[in-house]
């Protein structure tokens, strides 16, 4: 058995606790348990869901199952498209909150790094 890359470790576990945190935090938000002040509900929602893809991949990244990078590059895909939605409707003059532009930065450079590791992990056969 060939040794996990550190890269691979960091990838899955960063995954994993950014889903966790994601779904907590989507869903205290989404069901109502905190007010999020002026939230954009189609990021919201997208984000919520997107937690429990966030935790399959990485799932998948540690158990090295050859669907995870291309789940992780999925995620990336539809982060920047939401990003694109939502800066158009930051962009129109829509409500938004300042902390969801900065989460959404950061949810983006997080997927693509994780699925640019990803992609480059030589998975086992």
């Amino acid at each position: 058995m060939t040794a996990r890359p550190l890269s691979h470790s960091i990838a899955s576990g960063v995954a994993v606790v950014f889903g966790l945190a994601t779904v907590i935090s989507g869903g205290r938000a989404l069901f109502g348990a905190v007010d999020m002040g002026a939230v954009v509900p189609f990021v919201l929602r997208f984000n919520f869901v997107a937690g429990f893809a966030y935790l399959l991949a990485g799932i998948g990244l540690w158990r090295s199952t050859v669907w995870a990078p291309a789940l992780s590059i999925v995620i990336a895909a539809a982060t920047a498209v939401i990003f694109v939605f939502f800066l158009w409707h930051v962009w129109g003059g829509g409500a938004y909150e300042s902390r969801t532009m900065a989460a959404m930065i950061l949810r983006l450079g997080i997927w693509v790094a994780i699925a640019t590791v990803a992609a480059k992990i030589r998975w086992p056969r």
